[in-house]
């Protein structure tokens, strides 16, 4: 008797942790059933993925969808629209919301505000302080958290733990992998001066590249002295990728598109859009990053999704925010450098899929594997396409990579075995859920 599924991709070269090759997927309430040859199997229905590549559920494990408190340039509705427009089916979104999400009751209004609406599954950061230290390890282990998360120089919000005492607090008590923004707060003070009014460019010179190391170095030296994991956000430096080579047994670490694509020789033609924390820098640092994705000491891809209105962005430097969007071209961005030769298609799943399943311990997302969760991201590798602001689900409706001509494009968007996004429409309404973690399982 032929098996029965829910639904079968067909014919789609399916990209794993085997290779790569033509074979079919059937699905069986939400979780992956078979993959093989499936041509004599019934289904309820059936997508024909011919020409397309079958990618595992892309993860963005860094994004700032701004709710609750600053709805008026995202919320979770819309930044999750944006990352299942670009093939991205989870998220984990961060604390620096308003409230802050460093408590069990803020933590659970997410949970709830997200469930249901939002298009993709999520997770969320839950902010390190002093004055949540003691209560970490149990906050980490909560429905709907990411993990830990800790502002060692000061961004957008109003977390900051910028004494390795205040770190050493903190990490005492996490037993998951904890993730830092890593810029040296004190380097910061000193060098505010560095900043010229009306030049985004001096952004880089005030936030330099001593700060992001400095900062790195004192985070894995306090990681040592408390036996703990951390994950270091955002590198921007090639000095980074070669210290954290060396340390690999307690720290994995982030690039992003951004830092990946873009260099200081940008700053003339998008001003105060390029401006982030960390800065994009100059091309030796970016190379050093693509260095670090070469030899496999980059881990995850986040897009650090950080949305801000033009309005604000158009405020004159230093007063205008820090932050981009990015959910939504992060895998656009990625399968044009793979076409170009910058990767292969199987380390950008690796780093968009399979490592964040490894290193934060997700359950049942982050491989095509029967068992898991019919997440996955299809795409057309040889499709042409302009991104362009008119195409923006997120509220801020601008990308920093506005005319860029890309090849490599996500068709389809599927989240335990539905067809959320396809040809650039949604197509189902939102139905996220809790990403869950191996480490904080229900018991």
């Amino acid at each position: 008797m032929a098996a029965t599924y829910d639904l079968i991709l067909t014919g789609g070269t399916v990209v794993n942790h085997d290779g790569q090759g033509v074979r079919d997927v059937g699905l069986r309430n939400g979780r992956i059933a078979a993959i093989g040859d499936l041509a004599q199997a019934s289904s309820a229905s059936r997508i024909d993925c011919r020409g397309l590549h079958v990618l595992p559920g892309v993860i963005d494990s860094q994004v700032h969808f701004r709710e609750p408190g600053l709805e008026h340039k995202e919320d979770l509705e819309t930044g999750s629209r944006a990352a299942v427009l670009g093939g991205v089916t989870a998220v984990f979104e961060m604390p620096n919301t308003s409230p802050l999400t460093t408590s069990e009751a803020a933590l659970a209004d997410k949970v709830k505000r997200a469930t249901s609406r939002m298009h993709c599954d999520f997770a969320f950061w839950v902010g390190g302080t002093r004055e949540n230290a003691g209560d970490v390890g149990e906050l980490e282990r909560l429905p709907g958290a990411a993990g830990i998360k800790v502002f060692m120089g000061s961004s957008t919000g109003d977390l900051l733990v910028e004494d390795d005492a205040g770190v050493a607090a903190i990490l005492k008590h996490t037993r998951r992998r904890a993730a830092f923004h890593s810029e040296d707060e004190y380097r910061l003070r000193e060098r505010v001066g560095e900043r010229v009014s009306g030049d985004a460019s001096s952004h880089q010179v005030w936030r330099d590249e001593i700060a992001a190391l400095r900062s790195t170095e004192r985070l894995v030296s306090i990681a040592r002295q408390t036996r703990a994991r951390i994950h270091v956000l955002h590198i921007s430096t090639a000095e980074e990728i070669a210290f954290l080579e060396a340390n690999k047994d307690v720290a994995t670490c982030e690039a992003t598109p951004h830092h990946l694509t873009l260099s200081s020789n940008d700053y003339a033609r998008l001003g105060t859009l390029l401006q982030m924390n960390p800065p994009v820098r100059d091309i030796r640092h970016r190379d050093g990053i693509w260095r670090g994705i070469a030899q496999g000491v980059v881990d995850v891809l986040g897009s650090d999704h950080a949305p801000h209105t033009l309005e604000e962005k158009a405020k004159a430097y230093p007063a205008s925010p820090s932050g981009m969007t990015g959910v939504q071209t992060l895998v656009p961005i990625m399968l044009d450098h793979v076409n170009a030769g910058r990767l292969t298609l199987e380390r950008f799943v690796d780093l968009s899929s399979h490592g964040p399943n490894r290193i934060f311990g997700i359950a049942r997302k982050g491989r095509i594997a029967a068992g898991y969760d019919a997440d996955f991201t299809v795409v057309d590798m040889k499709r042409v396409e302009t991104i362009t602001n008119a195409q923006a689900g997120s509220k801020a409706g601008w990308t920093p990579y506005d005319g860029k001509r890309v090849t490599g494009w996500p068709v389809g968007t599927i989240v335990r075995g539905q067809r959320v996004m396809w040809e650039g429409e949604i197509v189902t309404k939102g139905q996220g859920r809790p990403v869950e973690f191996s480490e904080a399982l229900p018991r």
